[in-house]
Formats: structure tokens, C-alpha cells, sequence
């Protein structure tokens, strides 16, 4: 038995913000048809997946302003994660931070919202700051701010590989090749090495440092 959907076409054409076309004689019987709007939750868990993946944040802004007040609805996760993206784009954090932390996601959207959570935390301490974060700067903010539950399975997540681990460290040496024992324990942390990994790195680059400007000089 098939039914008669409406296109996609008519459904993305009520993110233009216009009059709801009238669909309530084709949809009834998948669920029910939200009141004052023609659209049953299905379609318009659709059209907020469809404008998240085209990148469209502004229409699928408006889109969501025009949902009416139904509870059921504005639970729907594809409707809250909707919502989170847009909150982000527009930079309202603690909106952003109460939708992530208000629902258990679903695992396969765990990636995507954990990137939102991360990403806009980064933003905040770099404003504080003043200047963009490097990969300890960016540990300690995950550290401070671990990722809700609601969006992680409690799985320790890699952040950093090999090649990458040693950028981090060449980064650090360029302004500083005398770190404390806390920046150890940090770079540690940040790179996945181990604090006596680390110190050997910064103990035998800066050997290197020295032999090089002796032969030099």
C-alpha cells in the first residue's frame, strides 16, 4: 500500500516561511498532522535533516521559528539537533549548552553534536584570551568543560596522532623550550605521549639546538 506523500519540493517550500500548503489529506494515516500547520513530525523532522545538510542555517532558522508550540514536536531529535546547529551559527552558546544537555542523543549523532559542544567552548576561551588556541589550550577547554553525557558514551575519544603530536610539541619549543612540569603533564596529556616522552623531546631537541649554533659559531 502506498501513500501519497507530499514532494520534497512542497515540503522544503514551508522553510520560505509562506503559507503551509494543505497536505492533511495525504499524510494522515503515517501520523498525525500538527494542527494550524499541514505538516506531520516526520516531515518536518525531514526538512530540519535536509537544510542541516545543505549548510542553509538562515532558512533553517526560519523554518523553525514557524513550528507551532507542540511539545512532541520541539522534542523530536532531529528538531532539537535543528536547533542546537542554529544556536551555535548564531553564536547562543548557553542555548546551545542547555539543548545538548537537556536530550540523550542518539549514538550516530554523537559526533556532530560533541564538534558543536567543542568548537563553541574553543570559541569562548578564544575570545577571553584574545588569540586562537593551540592544541594544549584546546585540552585544558575539554578538560574544564568535559562533554555532556548526553552526547558521549563515556568512550575515551583520540584527539591527537603521531605526526600530529610532535607538531604540537615543535609549536610549544618555538616560544618555550623550558616547559614546567604542569605544561609537561598538559603537552602529555594533549599529545597522548607520555610527561617522560615528553620531557626526553624537549631535553633532546634542545641538545640538538645547542650542537647545531656550537658547529655554527
Amino acid at each position: 500500500m502506498q501513500h501519497n506523500h507530499p514532494s520534497n519540493h512542497q515540503i522544503l517550500g514551508s522553510a520560505n516561511i509562506t503559507s503551509s500548503p494543505n497536505t492533511s489529506t495525504s499524510t494522515a494515516s503515517i501520523s498525525p498532522i500538527l494542527p494550524s500547520f499541514g505538516f506531520t513530525q516526520e516531515q518536518v523532522a525531514c526538512v530540519c535533516e535536509v537544510l542541516q545538510q545543505s549548510g542553509n542555517i538562515e532558512r533553517l532558522g526560519r523554518f523553525l521559528w514557524s513550528l507551532p508550540a507542540c511539545e512532541k514536536l520541539h522534542k523530536n531529535e532531529s528538531v532539537l539537533k535543528a536547533k542546537a546547529m542554529v544556536a551555535f551559527h548564531r553564536g547562543n552558546f548557553k542555548d546551545l549548552y542547555r539543548i545538548l544537555e537537556s536530550h540523550q542523543f542518539s549514538p550516530h549523532n554523537h559526533p556532530k553534536l560533541q564538534a558543536l559542544w567543542l568548537k563553541a567552548h574553543y570559541v569562548e576561551a578564544e575570545k577571553l584570551r584574545g588569540r586562537p588556541l593551540g592544541a594544549v589550550g584546546k585540552y585544558r577547554v575539554r578538560r574544564k568543560f568535559p562533554l555532556p553525557r548526553t552526547i558521549w558514551d563515556g568512550e575515551e575519544t583520540s584527539y591527537c596522532f603521531k605526526e600530529k603530536s610532535r607538531s604540537v610539541l615543535r609549536d610549544w619549543y618555538t616560544h618555550n623550550p623550558y616547559p614546567s612540569p604542569r605544561e609537561k603533564r598538559e603537552l602529555a596529556e594533549a599529545t597522548g605521549l607520555t610527561t617522560t616522552q615528553v620531557s626526553n623531546w624537549f631535553k633532546n631537541r634542545r641538545q640538538r639546538d645547542r650542537a647545531a649554533e656550537q658547529k655554527d659559531g
